[in-house]
């Protein structure tokens, strides 16, 4: 059982659904990117998303790959982002780290080094975007070896056939991508999206949590509602990108953690 196991049993027993929070490690710059971590637990959040910035994003909107450029031109490093969850546990042994990112930094630090670092880190799961199945032996297998959980992303486009590979070494929860697109792009529906989830719920045990396109508590509550829980990130890193304070980036995400608790 890992941290991310435990938080769901939990949460299953209270019944409650998940909030899942993103922010990018190093934006606005180290220090307080270490605040706003250490204050996502009481504001609500389950589990924490960490982005490692990267220079060639496929997958964000602009709100993250802004946030991005602004953490590696602070001095943000692979390194660094490691810290930021070793900060974390000092005062904090419960809440899940989810590691989301690129392949390319963890290629380049070496896999058994950086699997290696990530655990003693306090590193739960690791969300690898640009790794499909096929590649499974890259990485995946020697995470779940290491006793890191790999989340895998589903999509619109994750058809019947292929549903059954994205799924085979998944761990921890699927995280279901609500929208055809980037990040922040759009809005997501949950009636569109409660038959995706049905489906995937079908075919795995696992819990599914619904990300992109969540941006109000409201819809936090409702794309909640049918699933087992939701992901804010570009909402989040917008009010990181606006300058607010640690505390009123706090305060906004203790709503959309509540829309989600609701649920």
């Amino acid at each position: 059982m890992t941290r991310i196991d435990d938080t769901f049993a939990r949460l299953k027993a209270e019944g409650k659904k998940a909030f899942v929070a993103y922010v990018m490690a190093g934006d606005p710059d180290y220090d307080t990117s270490v605040e706003i971590v250490k204050a996502l637990p009481g504001a609500g959040v389950d589990i924490i998303e960490l982005g490692m910035p990267f220079t060639d994003p496929m997958a964000d909107g602009e709100t993250i790959q802004l946030a991005g450029q602004r953490a590696l031109e602070g001095g943000q490093t692979l390194d660094k982002t490691l810290q930021i969850a070793r900060e974390l546990r000092k005062g904090d042994d419960k809440t899940p780290i989810v590691m989301m990112g690129y392949y390319n930094p963890i290629y380049s630090r070496g896999v058994d080094t950086f699997l290696a670092q990530a655990k003693e880190a306090g590193i739960d799961g690791l969300i690898i975007v640009d790794l499909p199945p096929e590649e499974d032996d890259e990485l995946c297998i020697p995470a779940q070896k290491a006793g890191l959980n790999f989340i895998r992303l589903a999509t619109p486009t994750t058809d019947g056939k292929r549903l059954p590979k994205v799924l085979q070494n998944t761990s921890g929860f699927v995280y279901y991508v609500s929208i055809t697109g980037i990040t922040g792009a759009a809005e997501a529906d949950a009636a569109q999206v409660a038959p995706e989830v049905a489906r995937i719920k079908a075919a795995t045990d696992l819990p599914v949590i619904v990300g992109f396109g969540i941006k109000t508590p409201a819809a936090a509550q409702s794309i909640a509602g049918i699933a087992d829980g939701c992901v804010v990130g570009s909402a989040i890193v917008a009010q990181i990108a606006a300058g607010k304070p640690v505390a009123e980036i706090a305060d906004f995400v203790a709503g959309l953690a509540a829309g989600a608790h609701r649920a």
